[in-house]
């Protein structure tokens, strides 16, 4: 079931506060055979619930805020990357060689939005490939799915074979995933419980002073850091020098935060004094990409006692797929989501990359409900998540009949006004100026009785923050 009651108890919390759950239903929102509304719902409404929960807590309040979910604001959220004009300018969502090619035998998904994909992708599929749709449909077409899969992924790439519910449940990462929750946490230390200082000010904002170290990429692991900045953290995104992000995808995700550089190899006494007072460590790289560098959860709890860390991956942490890189995309072709959504001729899509918005707030909730749990219980706690954990979920939920269904089936993520049902985009869309320019943008979905509507500050480029806290530290 794709509903909050099962999101709320997956994340550990009290079954008696989703009384102060509302839901604003708007028909047609987010329409596909595959429940996306409700999970969308579940996701943002879990995550709200678990801010009202701490700032409750925070504020010696003696009854949780009430918590509004309105599927407008939701579904807007959900294509948040597509509301967005810097300057009046739509981003570009795909690049030409990230999307689904024939092959010999079915179909494949590459992504290669990113110079070093593309550059491996070409690389895996022929010496002197060009860099030309033309070029690599020609190449695709002679080969299997899977064999591309593995050719792609051992170059370092990303491409994924087309699969139905069925091929993938035969897979053993299907296995290793149906036997996880769809939050995993545990502890990491025997840290004592710890006060968190009272909140002050007309606002509700239950992550007030706490200092995030956000070491993430792409939609995911930002959307769950940018909800922590809009509900008072200071959010500190370091990234590697010679990584750079997607300068709109940067933008649409950076809302509330700062955003530095850091040479983790080089530049190990920044980074240890960083965490040396974070509250929370967020990490968004393929599982134990950070180890060498000494920040697994272990060693980053030696550290920092009292640390909550939270992981999100695309496979999860485990299997044979636990080191793979991957993404939204991937992710839905892989679990047999392409091919519910899709036809007989061509794979489909969900109408928005649900997989990362929906993770990126449950790894949120996750969070707020860890310190929670710190205020009376103590010890440093590990949450994780992952994507094709989130598809798991979103593919168990009760397919709706094609008869009932409400709007376009199998597009791509290229119409969001489709999706919002019975709202429009500017219901849901604010305006601001930046230092990369005129924003619009989509509004946060995560609302409760008393707490903020909006980021305390726009995006800023990439990297051009130093790598220093703004805040005293909570505690």
């Amino acid at each position: 079931m794709t509903d909050i009651a099962f999101a709320w108890s997956e994340l550990g919390g009290d079954p008696a506060l989703l009384t102060r759950v509302s839901t604003v239903v708007r028909e047609g929102a987010l329409a596909a055979r595959l429940p996306v509304r409700e999970l969308a719902r579940a996701c943002i409404g879990a995550c709200a619930l678990a801010g009202a929960e701490l700032g409750a807590r925070r504020a010696g309040l003696a009854q949780v805020p009430r918590v509004r979910v309105d599927d407008g604001a939701v579904a807007t959220a959900f294509v948040s990357e597509r509301h967005l004009l810097v300057d009046g300018r739509a981003p570009v969502a795909f690049a030409p060689l990230s999307r689904f090619w024939r092959t010999a035998d079915g179909w494949v998904r590459t992504h290669a939005n990113y110079p070093h994909h593309r550059t491996r992708l070409l690389r895996a599929l022929g010496p002197g490939l060009p860099d030309d749709p033309a070029a690599v449909e020609a190449a695709l077409a002679e080969r299997s799915a899977v064999e591309v899969e593995e050719a792609v992924y051992a170059a370092g790439g990303l491409a994924v074979a087309l699969r139905t519910p069925e091929e993938w449940a035969a897979h053993e990462q299907a296995a290793e995933l149906a036997r996880r929750r769809l939050v995993e946490t545990e502890r990491l230390d025997t840290a004592r419980a710890r006060a968190l200082p009272p909140l002050d000010g007309t606002l509700l904002l239950p992550a007030a002073g706490l200092r995030v170290l956000d070491l993430t990429r792409v939609i995911a692991g930002p959307v769950a850091t940018r909800t922590l900045a809009l509900l008072g953290a200071d959010v500190l995104r370091v990234d590697a020098p010679h990584l750079p992000e997607l300068p709109d995808q940067h933008t649409d995700t950076g809302f509330g935060k700062r955003s530095a550089t850091l040479d983790l190899a080089g530049d190990r006494r920044a980074f240890e004094e960083l965490l040396a007072s974070a509250d929370v460590v967020v990490t968004g790289y393929r599982p134990g990409a950070l180890d060498r560098f000494g920040l697994s959860p272990g060693a980053l709890a030696e550290r920092r006692p009292g640390l909550v860390v939270a992981q999100l991956s695309a496979w999860g942490a485990y299997g044979p797929w636990g080191g793979r890189r991957g993404f939204d995309s991937l992710v839905q072709t892989a679990t047999g989501i392409a091919a519910i959504e899709g036809t007989a001729e061509r794979p489909g899509a969900l109408p928005a990359q649900a997989l990362d918005h929906g993770t990126g707030y449950l790894l949120a909730a996750a969070v707020l409900r860890a310190l929670t749990e710190q205020s009376t219980e103590g010890y440093g706690r590990l949450v994780r998540v992952a994507l094709a954990r989130t598809a798991a979920w979103l593919t168990a939920g009760a397919r709706r009949d094609a008869d009932e269904d409400e709007g376009e089936v199998g597009a791509a993520y290229d119409r969001p006004e489709a999706w919002l049902g019975e709202t429009s985009a500017t219901d849901a869309t604010d305006a601001t100026g930046s230092r990369v320019g005129r924003l619009r943008y989509a509004l946060p979905p995560v609302s409760f009785d008393g707490g903020p509507g909006d980021w305390a500050r726009p995006p800023g480029p990439w990297g051009a923050d130093p790598a220093r806290w703004e805040t005293d530290p909570a505690g």
